[in-house]
C-alpha cells in the first residue's frame, strides 16, 4: 500500500485532531480528504480534513507590511523557513483487527503520531464499510462547513469508487438523515450540486 505522510499529530481528542506540517508537505492533503493515523499494527483512526490554515509568524507580519516582496524572499520564506501549517480533522471512524467501524475511536492518536493520506483503495474500503454511518459525525459537528465538507468528500470518494452510483447512494442517505432539518439539507444539496 502506497501511503503519503502528510504531517504529525499536534493535539487530539475523541472527536478530532490537529495535524501539523510544513508548507512543502501541503501538496498532498486537500479539504475533505480522508486521512488515517496508524497507531499500531491493527488499530488506526480515520478522519476528514475540514480546515487547513497557515499560521503566521513575526517575519511574515514584517514582510507583509514592507510591501513589494521579491520572489527570492517569498521562496526563502516558503522553502527554507518553517512555515507552520495546521489541518483540523474530524474523527469519523477507526479500524481495529482489520474491521472498520464508523464509530468514534476508543482512544485518540498521540502527539507526534504520523498522519497519512488514505489511498483510493483505503478510501473505497472505508466508505464501503457499513451504511454511511460516519455521516452522522459530520452532521453533528459544529462550527465546520458541513455542506462543503460532505461535497468535497463525496466527490473524492466517488472518483475513488469509479462509480456514480456510490455518490447517488450517499446523496440519498443524506436526504434521509436530514429530512427533519430543511436548512441543513438545502445547504448540503446545494454544495453537492456544485460538484456533480
Amino acid at each position: 500500500m502506497n501511503t503519503i505522510q502528510i504531517g504529525y499529530l499536534l493535539k487530539a481528542g475523541t472527536t478530532g485532531f490537529v495535524v501539523g506540517c510544513s508548507v512543502s508537505q501541503l501538496e498532498a492533503p486537500a479539504f475533505g480528504a480522508l486521512v488515517r493515523a496508524p497507531l499500531d499494527k491493527d488499530y488506526s483512526v480515520y478522519g476528514l480534513i475540514y480546515d487547513i490554515h497557515i499560521e503566521d509568524d513575526g517575519l511574515v507580519r514584517q514582510l507583509v507590511t514592507a510591501g513589494n516582496i521579491s520572489a527570492e524572499v517569498m521562496h526563502d520564506n516558503r522553502e527554507r523557513r518553517i512555515v507552520p501549517v495546521e489541518m483540523s480533522v474530524l474523527a469519523v471512524g477507526y479500524a481495529q483487527g482489520g474491521k472498520i467501524s464508523h464509530l468514534l475511536p476508543p482512544r485518540p492518536p498521540l502527539s507526534l503520531d504520523v498522519i497519512t493520506l488514505c489511498s483510493d483503495a483505503e478510501l473505497v474500503k472505508f466508505t464501503s464499510a457499513g451504511k454511511f454511518g460516519y455521516f452522522r459525525h459530520v452532521l453533528q459537528a459544529r462550527d465546520i462547513p458541513i455542506g462543503e465538507l460532505l461535497a468535497a468528500h463525496i466527490q473524492q470518494a466517488s472518483t475513488a469508487h469509479k462509480d456514480k452510483a456510490w455518490a447517488e447512494k450517499a446523496a440519498q442517505e443524506l436526504i434521509t438523515l436530514l429530512r427533519d432539518d430543511y436548512p441543513l439539507l438545502m445547504s448540503v444539496l446545494g454544495a453537492l450540486g456544485e460538484v456533480s
